[in-house]
């Protein structure tokens, strides 16, 4: 599929050019955004966009976050009464479970391998719709970036508004986008 590989392209491109060292942690951010349909494809081809990293100098390190709700509810005492009553798990999902997400991607960005020449690599968002906003999770991670999280975002971009699966309401964020449309501004 050309698709998978223009994208890895532009990204290459992209990750190949000099970091500025003096952004926010919000412009460290790149978001590579692929139509949701694509989302096993890529996934089996992600090969490529660590190998255009590791060309361009920096390591690669990956963290998939598509168990996170499982892995969330496993650790509850009363997993088996939210099952039972669902409805009961709206506030806990609100209060708790962005920042245990962003609590594992923090544990990814804080290891001593990671330094301001690495990519951390962020799969499985899709994951996260209806559980938790990838906006809020992200403004919770920002200041733990040192050198650039790839976020691979299936759903669109219009006008810097990233829409997750295309299906809720859009928001505003600073970071690069990677697009078979386009490619961000320089790092």
């Amino acid at each position: 599929m050309a698709r998978i590989e223009d994208l890895a392209e532009r990204f290459g491109r992209h990750i190949a050019t000099p970091w500025q060292r003096t952004v926010a942690g919000a412009q460290r951010v790149v978001m590579v955004v692929y139509d949701k349909e694509i989302e096993r494809t890529l996934r089996a081809r992600k090969l490529a966009f660590e190998t255009a990293t590791r060309e361009a100098g920096h390591d690669w390190h990956e963290l998939d976050v598509s168990d996170s709700f499982a892995r969330w509810m496993a650790q509850d005492d009363y997993r088996e009464e939210y099952f039972a009553s669902p409805d009961d798990l709206h506030l806990k999902l609100e209060a708790e479970f962005s920042e245990y997400v962003a609590d594992r991607i923090r544990g990814v960005l804080n290891r001593a391998d990671v330094t301001e020449s690495s990519v951390v690599a962020l799969l499985g968002v899709g994951a996260l719709f209806g559980f938790a906003r990838m906006s809020h999770i992200l403004k919770l991670v920002e200041g733990d970036i040192k050198g650039r999280l790839v976020v691979f975002f299936p759903g669109h971009l219009e006008r810097s508004n990233y829409r997750l699966l295309d299906a809720r309401d859009g928001w505003n964020y600073l970071a690069v986008p990677i697009t078979l449309h386009g490619e961000g501004a320089s790092l």
